[in-house]
């Protein structure tokens, strides 16, 4: 994290003006997280945890659905168990992490930057038979990739919070359905609970998850120009089915190696949320994703202190299915209370004075655009319910809108190069091959293909003009 400058004033900077700062004021200012004595790592304070809270408990119906159970596995792993998939070992060595002490025969443990490996030793006691299987497991944990690039919270840090599934399946049909499903279930996730658009597709070879056959990706673009990769689905065939003798004996008796998939997400989720979403005002929740859903500022004079409070708590009483923040402290203004709850992304204010009360209505302000309304006591359920519903969609809405006006299309590096400046999501026709794509890399500025798909039409390669049907995703990204 890089220090911004503390005030109580709120934001300092615009979002359109300076992105990196804004985002690092609304994190620390809006309470989401804070920095930790030792570089690279954060605390995640409660106001970003609950949101955190919210996706895992959504997610975990979703697991429940699928009969996918959760478990934990340990912290640690011997060193020996990454060299079993050399692949793996290769993708991820600069990124471990080794404790000081070594286990009992003196072999080194690092700290899990992924769980294929500690998981799979287990998975190879467990799997026998046909019978066993398939075998479908979740872990909600930690893991710590010794990154060496700048860090910002949630985006890229040193540890982070994720959710980690690994199937194992008898046959590849049941493995690649798998696989298929939970990226879709990603893609919903995204779009109908964090009301991020995605665009979903395969990862070319130069950024397949390491020891996997393909990866599934969702890609989200920030309003920056930079993609962010939203959650992962992995196909990983037979290969660490066969470095840990993962067998089973099939109908016939016969030993096969198992089929196998891993997925997850991260909080990095939070930190879309928040450059996705939010304004020069500070953060915007959406609703499905939100503690509390609405705040009521009661609006204090001396003579009417006591009815207003009264009638506040009531209409507090009234819409508590949507766990109301009541706010009231005496110690701060309403105009105070309100710069604060736009800056921590409350979806709904509720402002209740003496007036409203006469006149048995509320003012409603919607933290997404502004917009007020008065509303009768007798309508508020029932607006509050469909105002929040359309502050979903509206965020939703806004963001396919932005999707969509930056997807454009290249003929060339140099045509790539200058629309990737002007922050696109650049489609170009690129032979799938990781020196053709690390070449064009280098050539527009670090920019790097977030999915690929094949084409009914042949075209050029635009580096090597060999044909191809392969198109290719350009953006830079996080």
């Amino acid at each position: 994290m890089t220090k911004s400058k503390q005030t109580n004033e709120g934001l300092t900077v615009k979002k359109s003006e300076d992105m990196s700062e804004w985002y690092t004021q609304v994190v620390q200012k809006a309470e989401l997280a804070d920095y930790s004595p030792i570089k690279g790592f954060m605390i995640i304070r409660p106001n970003a945890y609950a949101i955190w809270q919210n996706i895992q408990d959504y997610f975990n119906k979703i697991l429940d659905k699928l009969e996918i159970k959760n478990a934990y596995f340990p912290l640690l792993i011997p060193e020996s168990f990454f060299k079993k998939e050399a692949e793996h070992a290769e993708g991820f060595s600069p990124e471990l992490a080794y404790i000081q002490n070594s286990d009992e025969v003196g072999e080194r443990l690092a700290i899990r930057p992924t769980s294929e490996t500690i998981m799979y030793d287990s998975y190879s006691k467990w799997i026998r038979s046909h019978r066993d299987l398939p075998l479908k497991i979740n872990q909600w944990c930690n893991v710590l990739r010794w990154e060496v690039k700048q860090t910002k919270p949630f985006l890229r840090t040193r540890e982070f919070l994720w959710q980690e599934g690994h199937n194992v399946f008898a046959t590849e049909k049941e493995l690649e359905q798998d696989v298929d499903k939970m990226i879709k279930e990603y893609k919903k996730l995204s779009e109908e609970m964090l009301a991020i658009p995605v665009i979903m597709g395969r990862k070319s070879r130069a950024e397949t998850f390491a020891g996997a056959d393909y990866t599934m990706t969702i890609e989200a673009l920030m309003p920056d120009g930079k993609a962010l990769q939203m959650g992962t689905s992995h196909k990983l065939g037979q290969n660490f089915a066969k470095a840990f003798k993962i067998k089973f004996k099939d109908t016939d008796e016969k030993e096969q190696f198992a089929w196998q998939n891993s997925w997850g997400f991260s909080t990095r989720l939070i930190g879309a949320v928040i450059m996705m979403h939010g304004d020069d005002h500070g953060l915007i929740i959406p609703p499905k994703i939100a503690k509390n859903q609405l705040v009521i500022v009661p609006i204090l004079f001396d003579k009417t202190r006591d009815k207003v409070l009264k009638k506040s708590k009531e209409i507090s009483n009234t819409l508590k299915r949507f766990n109301p923040i009541f706010d009231d402290r005496d110690s701060y203004s309403a105009g105070w209370k309100f710069n604060e709850w736009e800056l921590k992304g409350i979806p709904l204010r509720i402002e209740v004075g003496p007036r409203d009360m006469e006149n048995k209505q509320v003012t409603i302000v919607r933290r997404d655009n502004g917009k007020k309304e008065t509303v009768k006591e007798k309508n508020l359920v029932a607006k509050v319910s469909e105002i929040l519903e359309d502050i979903q969609k509206s965020l939703f809405d806004k963001g396919n809108k932005f999707l969509k006006s930056r997807m454009d299309s290249a003929k060339t590096v140099k045509e790539l190069k200058e629309k990737i400046k002007e922050g696109k999501i650049v489609k170009v026709y690129m032979a799938d091959d990781p020196e053709v794509e690390l070449t064009i890399k280098d050539k527009v500025d670090g920019a790097m293909s977030r999915i690929v798909e094949l084409s009914n039409v042949e075209g050029k390669c635009i580096f090597t003009g060999e044909k191809t049907k392969t198109v290719a995703y350009f953006a830079k990204a996080y």
